[in-house]
């Protein structure tokens, strides 16, 4: 089998010739971007700087060489913006605290605090508010949280829902363009196309928005899901109906070119047990992640991802 027949089959299910591999497909199977680099010398691969495709997480870009010494069989395609909101162009170097230098966007842009912390700021834009901070000595960002002052009384679940929107044309083209690009592997294809993520605790505080509005701060969030589920109901049923339109449209552009899409990082398990009772689930995340489910499985053949 060849790496696309073989996640194929293991996706039907049906008897590979071996357990497909993944590494670097998505922002929940990705590898550090120190990690890539030791990969990369543990290889015999060519030295050299190894790229940040996800700041946030500061994860490598592993490239065809890597991937052929490694047996991967999946190749992802990314959003084109990070999560901190800037598009991956125009590589520029940058030296970890450990004195490893990677290749970042032209756009990530960051200032070091008092502490010897590194900040770095959402769109690359240093005259807004910092939204992560690597600690000095660290190796990937932690969000920083921006909650302007909320009245409690007046919840609005609009401005939890800034960040989504219909995707324009100049960003569907682009999705075209990287799942064209990405079929020429012959790997199987996880793609991102956002939108989709239900309360994932990565995104509620919007570090790719210069001053988000609405419920923002982590703890304040989880605590919504108990006091105001109508209110974080609201705003999945909003975010649905946009990812439900944004679907239809990639569809139209890429058709069934892609193996997977890759919906959601919300975690529902934790170290020791599950996040939150069954019935919880079924209540808050269940009815919306069904309908996205049920769209996918309706009008294409690819296959769902959900990260816990």
């Amino acid at each position: 089998m060849n790496s696309r027949e073989r996640v194929q089959a293991a996706l039907n299910p049906q008897q590979p010739d071996r357990i497909p591999i993944d590494f670097g497909g998505s922002s929940v199977t990705g590898v550090h971007v120190s990690c890539v680099a030791a990969l990369r010398e543990y290889y015999g691969l060519e030295r050299r700087p190894v790229k940040v495709h996800e700041p946030y997480q500061m994860l490598g870009l592993i490239e065809d060489d890597l991937k052929e010494a490694m047996g991967i069989d999946v190749t992802g395609v990314f959003r084109r913006k990070t999560l901190f909101g800037f598009a991956n162009e125009g590589w520029k170097p940058w030296r970890m605290y450990d004195g490893l230098e990677v290749l970042v966007s032209e756009h990530f842009h960051t200032t070091i605090d008092e502490n010897g912390d590194t900040l770095i700021y959402p769109q690359g834009d240093t005259s807004a508010p910092p939204s992560g901070r690597m600690p000095n000595g660290g190796y990937f960002f932690d969000t920083i949280i921006r909650q302007e002052p909320i009245d409690e009384d007046n919840l609005n679940p609009e401005d939890n829902m800034e960040e989504f929107k219909l995707l324009d044309e100049e960003t569907l083209e682009g999705v075209r363009a990287d799942v064209e690009q990405a079929n020429r592997d012959g790997r199987a294809i996880l793609a991102a196309f956002g939108g989709t993520a239900l309360g994932d605790i990565a995104v509620v505080p919007a570090p790719f928005l210069k001053r988000p509005k609405g419920v923002r701060d982590i703890a304040e969030w989880y605590m919504l899901l108990a006091t105001r589920p109508d209110y974080v109901k609201q705003v999945f049923e909003r975010q649905v109906e946009f990812a439900l339109q944004n679907l239809a449209r990639v569809h139209e552009k890429i058709g069934n070119s892609v193996d997977a899409v890759f919906l959601c990082g919300t975690d529902f398990g934790t170290q020791k047990g599950t996040f939150c009772s069954v019935e919880t689930f079924n209540d808050l995340w269940f009815p919306y992640y069904k309908q996205i489910n049920d769209w996918i499985h309706a009008n294409t053949t690819w296959k769902c991802f959900k990260h816990s």
